[in-house]
């Protein structure tokens, strides 16, 4: 099998390695720290028919509203929000626990519809996605709101804030296009915040997305109810899930949310067919037990398949957990092990840059096939969706 410890110890080739995986920690935190809005973007940029994409400046302040059909009518002007498991029955004047939908006059609306807070050209690797267009880049959008509040949260301040506290664009869906066409991006990603928050905007940018042949890609707690996934999951090329943990008690203190419909919303993407990957940020004395971890990859495994894509993300201590220390190294090997033994394909470590997890191999013969620096696509070696060396078909979308 070949990995990244192979290379001699005097080749500059190691050194390099050796050198991003001891500043791995600086580096992981320097990426969470630098990804929100810019204020001005897509200076000068041109979309292949010629028509340029203004430049723009964020403004606070809420920019566009939306009225949204995940609503039902209740008496005395109180509404209840279909969208996600929390169902929140709101009177007028009234926001869900995501703080972006409002009752106004019995009419429930989406605050933030084309006023993303991010907007970002990415490494599709970075979502992340290993089995989706490898070394492609993807533009991310996202505005405020999340059902959830998890202790642990990295974008907390612009996810858990109300969106008039926040600068935002004014970004229509046929905006978000003509910009990822002009910076020559090949997927639109929903990330970094909770897209579920602002699924009429997702929905509506999707489509056009896919009319433009570019990929839309979700990246969600999955906290969403049957119907409206229903309705999204035909239009998404891939979506990774942050599955938090395997235990209820934990979703519920340190996450804000309950752990079965994320559980039933895995299931219906498996079902409608969309390509999944699946993120567990491992924390320590919370969710990096070895049952825990081993119970979750049995249960990917069996309900899912074993070629579905697990990330094992480092923790750094941030928001309501700065008294935890950083995932030690050894505890995401064990980790990766334990879902290896549960009979998982594609595992890999995530935020620690150099680490061999961070390749992806083939289940049948044990060669690399897509190597990784970080967000770099170093080498594929594969044809046509197969392992180069042995025919091994790999799981993903590659064109």
């Amino acid at each position: 099998m070949h990995k990244k410890s192979d290379a001699p110890e005097n080749t500059p080739d190691h050194s390099r390695r050796q050198f991003l995986k001891a500043g791995a920690a600086g580096a992981c935190m320097l990426g969470l720290g630098a990804f929100v809005g810019f204020s001005r973007f897509a200076r000068a940029q041109t979309v292949p028919n010629g028509q340029p994409a203004p430049p723009q400046t964020a403004e606070k302040g809420l920019i566009r509203r939306k009225r949204s059909p995940w609503f039902t009518s209740g008496r005395s002007g109180r509404i209840t929000c279909t969208l996600c498991p929390k169902g929140c029955t709101l009177s007028p004047g009234e926001r869900g626990a995501c703080r972006v939908r409002e009752n106004d006059g019995g009419e429930g609306y989406t605050l933030v519809y084309g006023n993303p807070a991010l907007v970002q050209l990415d490494p599709v690797e970075r979502k992340p996605f290993f089995h989706v267009l490898p070394g492609t880049k993807a533009l991310s959008v996202s505005t405020a709101g999340c059902p959830l509040e998890c202790r642990f949260c990295e974008v907390w301040d612009m996810a858990l804030v109300p969106p008039e506290d926040l600068h935002a664009y004014d970004l229509p869906p046929e905006e978000v296009i003509r910009h990822a066409r002009g910076m020559e991006a090949r997927s639109v990603s929903y990330a970094f915040g909770e897209p579920i928050a602002y699924y009429e905007y997702v929905h509506d940018t999707a489509a056009l997305a896919r009319e433009n042949g570019l990929l839309n890609l979700l990246h969600t707690s999955g906290y969403i109810k049957a119907e409206p996934l229903a309705e999204l999951s035909p239009k998404l090329d891939a979506i990774n899930v942050d599955l938090k943990g395997m235990d209820s008690a934990f979703y519920r203190d340190v996450v804000g949310g309950e752990l079965e419909p994320v559980l039933e919303c895995l299931k219906q993407l498996k079902a409608d067919g969309v390509h999944i990957e699946i993120t567990n940020i491992v924390i320590p004395t919370l969710n990096d037990d070895r049952s825990m971890i081993t119970r979750m990859a049995e249960w990917i495994g069996n309900e899912l398949g074993p070629d579905v894509p697990l990330h094992f993300a480092r923790f750094y201590p941030l928001y309501k957990l700065a008294n935890l220390p950083p995932t030690p190294v050894a505890t995401l090997d064990e980790a990766r092990n334990a879902a290896k033994d549960a009979g998982l394909n594609y595992i890999y470590v995530a935020r620690v840059t150099g680490h061999e997890g961070e390749d992806t191999y083939c289940p049948a013969c044990g060669e690399t096939v897509i190597e990784r620096l970080g967000f770099v696509v170093e080498e594929i070696r594969m044809e046509d969706g197969r392992c180069a060396a042995c025919g091994q078909k790999i799981p993903g979308r590659w064109a």
